[in-house]
């Protein structure tokens, strides 16, 4: 009667066994894209404490794959003005991204562009706080423009159209 309890317990030792190594496998496979992911280097956000938009746009370029560092301070005029934004692209956050500088609620995919391409400009914004930008309901039917500015962009030059 011992080796029939013997092979009556073996299929779920088993079957723990195996789940606990695909376990294993499917984690060293999240590690692995994760890491993939992180090729968009450190972002550093200056945005307001108490500002929730500005808080899931960090989270969602988290997501993206980006590396965030936040400061958050009462009054970010001061970061605006040091970064040579103009006034009319003012928006709720500023981050620094591989030498430039991203005002505002940028797509992703404005993002990857611009770390792509490498043009001679200081930066993109996105004036304002658009709906449906990310971080202002992610909607990626939006229409709304990302503006270049400083370096070789022109005055209020489109960088990227979204929703198009």
């Amino acid at each position: 009667m011992k080796p029939i309890k013997t092979l009556l317990a073996f299929p779920p030792a088993a079957a723990l066994a195996l789940g606990m190594a695909s376990f294993g496998w499917t984690g060293m496979a999240h590690a692995d894209s994760h890491g993939a992911m992180s090729h968009h280097g450190t972002m550093h956000v200056t945005k307001s404490p108490t500002c929730g938009c500005c808080g899931a746009w960090v989270a969602l370029a988290r997501q993206e794959g980006y590396d965030i560092e936040v400061t958050n301070i009462a009054d970010v005029t001061t970061t605006k003005l040091d970064a040579d934004i103009p006034g009319n692209l003012w928006a709720c956050h500023t981050a620094r991204v591989h030498g430039y500088v991203v005002e505002g609620h940028v797509p992703f995919e404005a993002l990857a562009r611009l770390l792509e391409e490498r043009p001679d400009i200081t930066g993109i914004a996105v004036p304002g706080m658009p709906d449906g930008s990310p971080g202002m309901g992610n909607d990626p039917t939006a229409r709304y423009d990302v503006i270049a500015f400083g370096g070789d962009a022109g005055d209020g030059e489109v960088f990227y159209q979204a929703g198009l």
